[in-house]
């Protein structure tokens, strides 16, 4: 019996602003941990691991994050998340050598992680169904503000004349930690009393493997990985394309951030978009189109000409993150819902090890365009996944209650098979 928890929004409009500032202090601090790599010498391939250890401690903290969150309360993790990206923003500003450089990033990785699957979390336990897929785009406005917001800020402090880099950059990773702490503001009375209680003990039963063979379950994760890799290289490896076309900062902050308009755009309108066509149809053309698009950035085009790319892509990547959120929490058992973000996050941080390593070697030895094919390629099999398994595998719902049934009506005897095969 469903208690009634949702007697406002105000909730999720504090969430969203939580977010806004700790995801604009990420994203200040992402390219700012580049250019101050850079300013300790680094090479393509120093940036793509440093890009990599970003991912490494939430690799291996997603799970256990997601199972406690299952059997307690969401709203912990957000100033845990908080403390932890301030922190990490801070220590890399006075890093003085590329491996510390490394671990401060990681630990600034490590508190996004908390901050997210907390938040994730809270969206989905105090939305209706009904609500989910407008409630986590709403959600995902937070981040894209920041996406908009860090890289101009980012642009704006960090300077190359007259050997400044490193300052600069310094400069910009304690004004990132300062934005980060911006978000304390909105955390109180966050979550509600009805929703904080921990589940059923069932959800303790419910493996991993059980949760990842659920239909819908591995196409969101991988939507999801396929996005945010592309999204993660792009603000680490647009200034390193900048500095070899002789592109300013100040610049390729602006071409972040208008990928980041476009994808505040394209969540705007995601409800219509999704009554126009479906999330199948949505999730697998935009992921296509995106691919295309990645592809094209290694083409040696003007800047007016990546400008209009970018923004293209803003919209198209600005539709996976939120759909491949919903596609999973409505595809997993109810009692594993965190579990199961979780797993879609471990995902995320699998590719953000794997891609900015690779995408290291493959600049190393193709050029700093090369990278962005490989996100191409990534892009257009998610299409593909998202077509032949998921999209739209949210819809038919979880385990427990999949709503209306996609065959004919059967006998009354007959119906629980019927409903268990599309899970």
């Amino acid at each position: 019996m469903p208690p009634e928890p949702r007697p406002g929004r105000g909730w999720l409009l504090r969430l969203v602003i939580a977010f806004a500032f700790a995801q604009g202090a990420v994203s200040m601090a992402r390219p700012a941990v580049s250019y101050r790599a850079l300013s300790l010498g680094a090479d393509e391939r120093a940036i793509g691991v440093i890009a990599g250890v970003y991912a490494l401690l939430p690799l291996f903290a997603a799970v256990p994050l997601g199972r406690r969150t299952d059997h307690g309360r969401c709203a912990p993790l957000l100033p845990v998340g908080v403390v932890l990206i301030g922190g990490g923003c801070a220590l890399s500003g006075t890093a003085g050598s590329l491996p510390a450089l490394a671990a401060w990033s990681g630990l600034m990785g490590l508190g996004h992680l908390c901050f997210v699957i907390g938040a994730q979390s809270l969206v989905a336990r105090q939305s209706a169904p009904a609500e989910q897929d407008r409630n986590f785009g709403h959600f995902t406005i937070g981040a894209s503000l920041g996406q908009l917001v860090g890289p101009i800020a980012a642009g704006c402090l960090i300077s190359e004349r007259d050997g400044a880099m490193a300052r600069t950059s310094a400069l910009a990773l304690l004004v990132s930690a300062a934005v980060a702490a911006v978000s304390f503001t909105s955390l109180w009375r966050i979550e509600h009393r009805r929703t904080a209680g921990p589940p059923r003990k069932s959800a303790e039963k419910v493996p991993v493997g059980s949760i990842l063979r659920t239909k819908g379950v591995p196409a969101g994760i991988f939507v999801s990985l396929a996005v945010l890799c592309a999204t993660d290289i792009l603000t680490a490896y647009l200034p390193v394309v900048g500095e070899h076309r002789g592109i300013a900062p100040a610049t390729v902050g602006l071409l972040l951030s208008l990928r980041a308009a476009a994808t505040i755009a394209c969540r705007l309108v995601m409800t219509p978009m999704l009554r126009a066509v479906g999330r199948t149809a949505l999730l697998s053309t935009t992921c296509l189109l995106g691919g295309l698009l990645c592809a094209a950035i290694a083409l040696p085009a003007p800047v007016w000409g990546l400008a209009v790319m970018l923004a293209v892509l803003g919209f198209c990547l600005g539709v996976g993150q939120p759909l491949s959120m919903t596609t999973v929490v409505q595809a997993a058992p109810e009692a594993a819902r965190s579990t199961a973000l979780a797993l879609r996050l471990t995902g995320n941080r699998l590719g953000q090890v794997a891609a900015p390593a690779s995408a290291g070697l493959i600049a190393g030895v193709a050029g700093t365009a090369a990278p962005f094919v490989m996100l191409g390629a990534l892009l257009v099999g998610a299409a593909g996944l998202g077509l032949r398994g998921g999209g739209g595998a949210g819809a038919a719902g979880a385990d427990p209650a999949p709503g209306p049934a996609p065959e004919a009506p059967a006998p009354r005897t007959e119906r629980p098979r019927a409903e268990r095969d599309p899970a």
